[in-house]
Parts: C-alpha cells; structure tokens; sequence
C-alpha cells in the first residue's frame, strides 16, 4: 500500500499538468487591416502589443500570439491615422479582428517609396521630394504626364524634356539628366536617354514621385538631376472600371492673320482602366487613344496605347506578376517655324519629319519576404523600340534589364539597410547613327543604410558603383576608337540628414554626387537640322558633379485647412557638363564637354488641403529662382551664346506656379498659373542664320510669359462626372523653346464614368 502522501501526489498530478498547460498556452489575435474608405488590404501596416509587433501580408492579414489578458493594439500605416485599439483575449482563444484605418489629412504623413526606396512619411524625407496624386492629373485632363508635372515647382519641361531647378537646358531630344522611372524601373529610351510620356498609362496612376537633385547614389548615371517615379495602382477590394472620353477644339490665335488654317484644329482620346481581384490574382488594365490635328503646321498626331498587369499572391511572404505597355504612334513635328511672323505657327519644310514609333515593354517581377523580415524583390524588363522616320532617323533597340534588391528593417534598433545590384544590355541598330551597330552595357551595385536617432534625427548615407561601356566601330567619323570600345566606371556617394524640430517642423540638409555617361546618341548620332549638320562626338567623357540642398518643412493649420510650407537653398556644380553646340559649318551642331558649371538658387512652395472659410481647397504654388553659370566664361562661351554675359542657355531664372482648386457641392472649380520669365540665352547661331525670325521675336517678347489655365468639373451623379477645361485661357501666344510656339487657346470636355 502507498503512503497517503504519494497517494495525493498522483491524484493531483493530472491537474497540476493541466494548469499547467493552461497557463502555458498562449492567445492568438489575427485580422485584416483595410482601407476605410475603399477597402483595399493595407500592407505593410504594423500591429504592436507593447515590444511585440508584426506587420501585415499582401491581402492585409496579419496573426500575432500573445498571453491572455487585456491586450492594447497600435496599428499604423505610413499616410494613414494611427488607431489604438483594446482586445481582451484568454488563453489558447483566438480572436478575429477587421481594422479600418482612415486616410490622413496630414501632407507630411504622405506615404512616398522613391527616397529610400521603402515607405516613409514625406516630412522626414533627408532630399526635396514633390507628389502629384491622381486626382490632379484627371482634373486637368492631362493627356500625357509631362502637362501635370510642369505643376511641380522647381520642374519645367523645354523641348519636352524635363529640366528641375536648372540642371538641364535643351538638348535636342538626347541626354535627359532626370531619369524617368515606372514603378522603379527605367523608362528612358536607352539609346538616347529621352522620355517618352506618351508611354505612361495615365489612367493607372496612383502617385507620382520628384526628387530634385542628385539622385545617382541610389538610381544611376540618368538620376544626375533628379528622377520623376510613376507609380501605378493595383486592384482594389471592389472591381473598378473606369471609362474616360474628351474632345476639345483649339481658337483662332489673337492676331488673325497668323492663323494658316481653314477647317477644325482639334484633340480627342478616350481612356479606359479595369481592376480587380480574383481571389489571389490582381487584374489591371488599361488603354489609351488619342488624336490631335494641331494649330502648328505638320504637327499632327496619333498615339493608341495598351497596358495590363497581373499580380498574384503565391503565400503571405510571396508575390510574382508582371506589367506590360504597347505603344503605337504616328507623329508629326518640325524643329522651327517657317517665320516669325505670319508663318509662326508654320513649319519650315527643311526640318519636318514623320515617325511611326512602336515601343513596348514587358516587366516581369518577384517580391518575397523571409521569415527574419527580410525583403527580397527581383525586377527585370525587356523594352523594344521599332522608330521609323522619314527623315532617315530610324533606330531600332532591344534593352535587357534585371534588378535584385535585398531591405531589412532593424526594428530595434530603427536601422533599415537596402542593397542591390542591376545589370542592363542594350543592342541599338540605326541609321540615326551612321548605319551600324551598337551594345550599351550598364552594370551597378548599391547600398544604402538608413538610421534613425532619438526618434527625431533621420540620417542616411549611399554609395552606388556603376560600370558603362558602348561597343561599335572602331572608326566613326575620322576618329579612332580602340577596339570600337568606350567605358566608364566610377563611385558616387550621397548623405542625407533630416531633424523634426517640432510636431510639424522638419529640418533637412543633404549632398549627393552625379555621374551621367554619354548617350549613344550624343556620342554617335549623325543627322541634319533644316540642313545644318548634326555630327557625332567620340571623344565626348562622362559629365561629373554635385548637388547639395539645405531646406525646412514648416507643416500649419489655419482652421480646417492644413498645408505645409517648403523653403529650399541649393547648389548644384558640373564638371564637363555636356551640352549641344554649334562647333562650325562642316560640323554643325555636336555634344560637346563644355566645361565647369554652377547653378545655385533659392525655392518656396505651398501645398495644402482641406476647408478655407468652409469650404474644400486645395493649393500647389511655389517660386524658383536659378542663377545658372560659367564657373570660367570664356571668350568662345560668349560668341556662342546669344547673349554677351555669363549665363547657361535655355533656362528660365524665375518661375512662379499656382493651382487651386475648390468644391463647391457637386463642383469643383480650379484655376492654374504660370510664370516663366525671358528665356536669356539660347545658342547665337539660331537667331543669326538658322531661325527665320527668330532674333526679331525674341526682341520683341522679352519680358517671358503669364499662362492661366481653368477647369470646372460637375459630378452629376456618384458614377458620372463632366468637366470643362481651358488650357492657355487668355490665348496668349508664348513659347518655351526657340523656334516653336505653343498652340492657342484649348476649349475641351471630358466625361468621366465609373461602371
């Protein structure tokens, strides 16, 4: 017989296990965290329990194990409110939750990704950042993005090329030192470096992204002045359709006998999208047509644009999709007019030019987190341009393009490291470029660390090794290139710093290295202008330089309405900065290293949102002011320029932006001003032999340009809105680059309908 001790023992023993085991078990809280307005999942949203937190999947779910008890829950979501909420949950129970989390109305909690390639608020940004949201871009009817980022202060567009405070002047359509990205990937056509923004699926986008400055650290040779990130939408919770048709009809100009036309000048398109999800499968498409009869002389066109993509969500940590644009156009342009006078709005027959462009992409991609939190992405694009043209400017390019990035985030520690490596081939076959061949190879490494400091200061610092190098002829144009090889390889640093001095105030200073590799076509393209020779440049080296920018983020609320005020100093130098320029008769015009540069200057904007005297308003406005020079202006510099001091060519010192837009019940009205003062300098050769005209005009309009244009938009029904827009108002007769003038005043409706 067992002692009555033992006895106990083992009678007790079961429920000591169990209590045991119960107090053992822990408590599952899991959930969906969503968009309150449209429902879409939020990822990646973060959910903390004291130090215990996770972040949400791709559909916004998320799953976290605790102990039993009263459990408090913070979830946040860069650019929305943060909420607060108490579960009670007992042990081994689980408990479902949906959290809806509100947009804010905040500006500086505007998610931005282009920065540091990760969320994060735009106040806390360490460079200048502007973000278009599309909202702005339907409003105004902007048939391409390039007519909705000339909002954007500090950005100006001449010859169609994007320029941000000064860093570029006109460069014949070659060599853009702003690269253009869609959804992190390069869009610029590879072989000339130029941006083609009837390529940009409008109707997709969700956000676009600026960064002014030196952008090389992170994106590459291209980023030298800067980049402009389109990012598109994805499906939300519900199916959208969206379907979008406007027409519109130029006037006459202001003095009637300029006016060169008998029938309707005009611009119609129709834009459609479609997103849904099934299941674990996000459908995106979208498409564009449009045609235009312009008031310029040979100036018509017509562009039918196709783009889809799909996305689908393999587990909670693994997604695989791909985008895909198909571009078909048919343009036609000459480079100055045929006076100017009464033919200002007609072409010179020398310099007309009819191209049937076809470019098309395809982007495949992979994005997996690991089980330490780690994200891995992979992006790869293959872009073919089939351009044909009736001037013997065709050219013809294949690019292979394929990108891994590593990012973890040290949440401890508030540490986030992003590091990657890409690699690009491009085969370019072209008569553009004397009738021969050529391969441009660009390989890079980056690495970017990321660390917060007492919860205030953000400091960042990157380093990026880019590696180029073109093959070809080993003869072109009487210069012997060995091996028919041209390659650059070099480092360019950049460091950050941004300091929240109070709720709404943000200090923030950076410095960043450029690098930009010549262009093939800037090296090798052979071409006339109206008969003046365009001839290639071997010898041409890579241009070098610096950005740096200090500025402060002053957030305000006046009543219901809250904006921020952005005040910015900076300094940009180039070395052997490339520019085209008219080297000689038998020559004409080359790319050409034409030495130091400085541009420095001052900037302020104003963004806001919300009610002003009760009702809902919204502002962008801003003032630049560049002052761009020779650091060494030099006796040829000045025989070159139409102007005999030191200034760079083709820059507007002084731009002023405004657009604001108001609700009023079932409208809105808004209105948008342009300031650009006199373009000073432009090459001496144009106005003396080259442009008819063109030194008298210039003469006489002197004092730059005003430029307001208006819109009214009724919303008849929750489906159906129907908006008025006039571009150029005042049917001003302006221009932004020698030798064409911008068209009259457009009267143009848009029909907007959801299905």
């Amino acid at each position: 017989m067992l002692p009555n001790v033992i006895k106990r023992g083992l009678f007790l023993a079961p429920f000591l296990l169990f209590s045991m085991v119960l107090f053992a078990q822990q408590a599952t809280i899991s959930g969906v965290v969503l968009d309150e307005k449209n429902q879409a999942p939020l990822y990646p949203a973060t959910i903390k329990i004291g130090d215990t937190g996770t972040i949400t999947d791709f559909d916004g779910r998320f799953e976290i194990k605790v102990e039993g008890g009263d459990k408090q829950l913070e979830i946040s979501y860069i650019g929305y409110e943060t909420i607060v909420q108490t579960v009670n949950v007992r042990a081994g129970e689980t408990v479902n939750l949906t959290l809806a989390l509100a947009e804010t109305i905040n500006l500086l909690q505007t998610a931005t990704v282009t920065s540091g390639k990760y969320e994060k608020p735009l106040g806390e940004t360490t460079v200048s950042l502007a973000v278009i949201k599309s909202d702005l871009i339907e409003s105004t009817n902007a048939t391409a993005l390039d007519q909705t980022l000339e909002k954007i202060p500090g950005v100006n567009l001449v010859g169609g090329q994007a320029n941000i405070r000064g860093g570029s002047g006109f460069s014949y359509g070659a060599g853009s030192r702003v690269l253009l990205l869609v959804n992190d990937l390069p869009a610029l056509q590879a072989d000339a470096g130029t941006s083609n923004w009837g390529d940009l699926p409008v109707e997709s986008i969700e956000q676009v992204e600026v960064i002014k400055g030196a952008a090389s650290a992170l994106y590459g040779s291209a980023a030298m002045n800067g980049l402009i990130n389109v990012r598109t939408s994805y499906a939300r919770a519900e199916p959208e359709t969206k379907l979008s048709v406007f027409g519109g009809v130029y006037d006459a100009p202001k003095d009637v006998a300029k006016k060169w036309w008998d029938d309707t000048r005009y611009e119609a398109g129709v834009l459609f999208s479609h997103k849904q999800k099934i299941n674990k499968l996000d459908v995106v498409l979208g498409g564009r047509y449009y045609t235009q009869k312009d008031v310029r002389e040979f100036s018509d066109n017509k562009q039918g644009r196709l783009s889809a993509g799909v996305r689908y969500r393999v587990t909670d940590r693994l997604s695989i999709g791909v985008n895909s644009t198909y571009n078909k156009n048919d343009n036609q342009s000459y480079f100055y007019w045929q006076d100017g006078d009464e033919g200002i709005f007609r072409g010179d027959t020398s310099t007309l030019g009819n191209s049937t462009p076809t470019r098309f992409y395809i982007d495949p991609f992979v994005s997996y987190f690991d089980k330490k939190g780690s994200h891995h992405k992979f992006n790869g694009r293959y872009f073919s341009i089939d351009n044909k043209s009736t001037r013997g400017t065709d050219n013809f390019s294949d690019l292979y393009y394929g990108s891994y990035q590593f990012q973890h985030k040290f949440e401890e520690a508030d540490f986030v490291v992003t590091a990657g490596v890409v690699a690009s081939k491009t085969d370019v076959r072209a008569p553009l470029y004397g009738d021969t061949s050529y391969v441009l190879t660009n390989n890079a490494a980056f690495l970017q660390l990321e660390k917060k400091v007492f919860d205030r200061l953000n400091l960042s610092a990157g380093i990026r090794y880019e590696y180029n190098r073109i093959e070809g002829p080993e003869e072109v144009a009487g210069y012997t290139i060995p091996d028919g090889r041209t390659t650059d390889a070099r480092p360019v640093v950049r460091f950050g710093a941004n300091y929240q001095a109070g709720e709404a105030t943000y200090f923030r200073a950076s410095w960043g290295q450029g690098f930009r590799f010549p262009t093939i076509a800037e090296k090798f393209i052979t071409t006339d202008l109206g008969g003046t020779p365009i001839s290639p440049n071997p010898e041409l080296t890579s241009e070098t330089g610096w950005s740096s920018e200090i500025g402060i983020k002053q957030g305000f609320q006046v009543s219901e309405w809250q904006g921020f005020l952005d005040v910015a100093s900076f300094w940009m130098e180039y070395e052997n900065m490339i520019e085209f320029i008219f080297t000689g008769f038998e020559t004409g015009f080359q790319a050409t290293n034409i030495g130091n540069t400085v541009i420095k200057g001052v900037e302020a904007s104003i963004q806001g949102q919300g009610k002003l005297a009760g009702i809902p308003t919204s502002i962008i406005a801003g003032y630049t002011y560049i002052d761009p020079k020779f650091k060494d202006f030099s006796e040829q510099d000045r025989l070159r320029s139409s102007v005999d001091f030191n200034v760079l060519k083709y820059r507007f010192k002084h731009t002023i932006k405004l657009d604001v837009e108001s609700q009023f019940n079932k409208f809105n009205v808004g209105v948008a001003m342009f300031r650009n003062s006199h373009m000073e300098a432009i090459d001496a050769i144009f106005e003396a032999l080259v442009v008819p005209g063109l030194k008298q005009y210039r003469a006489a309009n002197n004092d730059g340009f005003y430029l307001f244009n208006a819109r009214v938009g009724y919303q008849a029904t929750e489906k159906l809105k129907i908006g008025f827009i006039a571009k150029n108002l005042t049917n001003i007769e302006y221009s932004k680059r020698p030798g064409l003038l911008e068209p009259t005043r457009l009267w143009t409706m848009r029909v907007d309908y959801k299905f």
